[in-house]
């Protein structure tokens, strides 16, 4: 039976939004917060969840999770995750480039767990790249953004009329900024560790070119554009200079991004092989600075969840990404430490910027919000193993790595959906 009335006891409440940040109790009534700190009058707990010496943050918000196969089994690994909102993009099996696609799978997601999953249409018919899909329909059909999945269309004209006809519904676009001859057969950083190895090359200017080719249709036809998944310092220079500039851009980086680069492929560990490819050095500092200034709104877990027959192969033939959800809070954490930011700004790029991002309510701990909270030891460590992950994919770079920063109970919608044993 599920309880009405939560109070959340004695815990350490951080709202990254109004920087509130004080030892609390929260009171949750039909499934919205009703009270923090003082309890309000007439308020008798069914339940009453302990969290002395834990922190109570707000629900994570993933702009990046692909949840397609096992639905039951990844959105049990975003709870575990912490994560209570997330975006899934188009590039699934089936690819959502139909109304009833988008549809189906909200209507699951309910119906087995509180989390809110909030689907990225297709751009283009099948993802080919060449008729448009219906945006409007997708739209309707509660697409918060359309998407061409990993790169851009190979007709800039074809991506053209996608902003023209994204900007007369008022649609979003969000962008992996890949140029598609530039990136098609790469498959890692254009740098000297890549001709040593003999890996073909994807350059950074595959991304600058393709940024820099759809600001300029951005301003043409005024759409408003999201890229995601920016990799080098250069994609960070042109994002700050637009945004700068007044255009209604954003952008999100990779967690994964922020700690590994090129030289942890390693002697071509399949693990490694991400899109976009792991970049330099300076590219990764970049990125950290680029979201510590909020150039970059948002980091996501770039969640893949992908078996052994496409991951346990060589290099050149494994499929791109990894299991990422699980691992979205000790990542972003370990980012706020390197840089020694505080837990309340450290949690910004996972809650309330990415919930700005989408232009939904969430990410926030305020009395009248829906009661989706995260509730974690920021000091336990634990070292990630693949029994331990509730996703159908289990193979990340991670693995083997100690981490810091452990959900123990998440709520949506008011109600504990994870509870770690």
């Amino acid at each position: 039976m599920s309880a009405k009335s939560i109070e959340i006891r004695s815990g350490r409440v951080i709202d990254p939004a109004s920087q509130f940040d004080e030892a609390a109790s929260v009171f949750i009534a039909d499934g919205k917060i009703v009270g923090i700190g003082q309890t309000p009058a007439g308020f008798k707990a069914d339940q009453v969840i302990d969290a002395q010496g834990l922190v109570v943050a707000p629900g994570l918000v993933d702009l990046s999770a692909r949840i397609a196969g096992n639905i039951d089994a990844e959105l049990a690994a975003a709870v575990a995750g912490g994560v209570t909102t997330l975006a899934c993009p188009p590039d699934v099996d089936p690819i959502l480039d139909e109304p009833e696609l988008a549809e189906r799978l909200v209507r699951h997601a309910e119906d087995v767990s509180q989390v809110r999953v909030l689907p990225v249409g297709a751009m283009t018919q099948g993802l080919a790249g060449s008729m448009l899909a219906e945006m409007s329909l997708l739209r309707d059909a509660g697409c918060i953004a359309v998407s061409q999945g990993r790169g851009l269309p190979p007709d800039t004209r074809v991506l053209w009329r996608a902003l023209q006809y994204a900007a007369s519904c008022d649609v979003p676009v969000w962008l992996q900024p890949a140029e598609y001859h530039l990136s098609k057969e790469g498959i890692a950083h254009d740098s000297a560790l890549a001709s040593r190895l003999g890996l073909a090359a994807i350059p950074v200017a595959a991304e600058t070119l393709a940024m820099q080719t759809v600001l300029a249709l951005a301003k043409a036809t005024g759409a408003r554009v999201h890229f995601t998944q920016i990799s080098s310092a250069e994609g960070v220079a042109l994002l700050r200079e637009a945004r700068d500039a007044g255009l209604p851009v954003t952008g999100d980086v990779a967690a994964h991004a922020l700690h590994l680069y090129e030289q942890d492929i390693g002697y071509f560990d399949p693990l490694t092989r991400f899109d976009p490819p792991l970049r330099g050095y300076g590219d990764r500092e970049a990125l950290r600075l680029g979201l510590a200034e909020g150039t970059i709104g948002a980091a996501v877990s770039a969640h893949t969840p992908l078996g052994l027959d496409v991951k346990r192969v060589p290099f050149a033939e494994a499929a791109p990404g990894a299991t990422g959800i699980e691992l979205l809070l000790p990542l972003t954490l370990a980012w706020g430490e390197a840089l020694s930011l505080p837990l309340r700004r450290s949690l910004l790029p996972v809650t309330a910027r990415a919930a700005e991002i989408l232009g939904i309510e969430a990410g926030q701990i305020a009395v009248g919000q829906r009661a989706d909270l995260c509730i974690f030891d920021p000091e336990a460590t634990w070292t990630v193993q693949e029994n331990d992950l509730r996703s159908a994919g289990k193979l990340t770079p991670f693995l083997g790595r100690t981490l810091q920063g452990r959900v123990i109970t998440t709520l949506a919608g008011g109600q504990p959906v994870y509870q770690r044993s």
